[in-house]
């Protein structure tokens, strides 16, 4: 029992690791929380640093969740592995260094996914490119990952299904303010700057 619970803080604490806050000061961007919409993730991270770095931040908010979910199938199983990733969504969402202000899970969604169920990642990326690219809003796309993922989840297995069906609520509830600008029309649209 003890190694599920470490296994749940472990992932915890590495998913609150604020990957696009520090990569950003290391880079002399400065405090990411006080610029654009204040948010630590990667489109924030676009705003003050272009796409590459962006992409960069990206990579590493996944790699703290896949490395979540390895551990769980280190002490247990693929099930048990996609609840670590939900740990380590929980942390990117809510770290622990920063007072429980952090991202909005997404990019860490992705890490699980692609740990979990690369066909999963497969999908729901296309699905998010396809509508980010042609709508120019990365949160409707979002928004549709998140609906997708708790179907994928219940597909691959039961057990599966319910960290997957954890992660699309969490996520959902950190994206409630643009859910409300995608109902209101006023949802703002991605730049796709190269660099900056």
């Amino acid at each position: 029992m003890i190694y599920f619970v470490l296994a749940i803080i472990i992932a915890y604490l590495l998913g609150s690791v604020p990957m696009g806050l520090l990569f950003t000061k290391m880079m002399g961007k400065g405090d990411l929380r006080k610029v654009g919409s204040g948010n630590i993730g990667a489109t924030n991270v676009m705003r003050v640093g272009g796409l590459r770095m962006a992409g960069l931040v990206w990579i590493l908010d996944m790699a703290k969740a896949i490395i979540a979910v390895f551990i769980g199938y280190w002490v247990a199983d693929v099930a048990f592995g996609a609840w670590c990733g939900f740990a380590a969504i929980v942390g990117h969402c809510y770290p622990v260094w920063l007072r429980f202000r952090g991202g909005k899970g997404i990019s860490s969604l992705f890490g699980v996914l692609l740990a979990v169920s690369p066909v999963s990642f497969v999908v729901c990326g296309i699905e998010w490119l396809l509508v980010a690219l042609t709508s120019g809003i990365s949160s409707l796309g979002a928004v549709i990952v998140f609906c997708l993922i708790p179907v994928l989840g219940f597909a691959i297995s039961y057990s599966v299904g319910w960290p997957f069906l954890a992660i699309g609520l969490l996520c959902m509830w950190r994206h409630r303010a643009n859910i409300g600008r995608l109902i209101g029309g006023t949802e703002s649209k991605i730049e796709w700057k190269w660099k900056k």
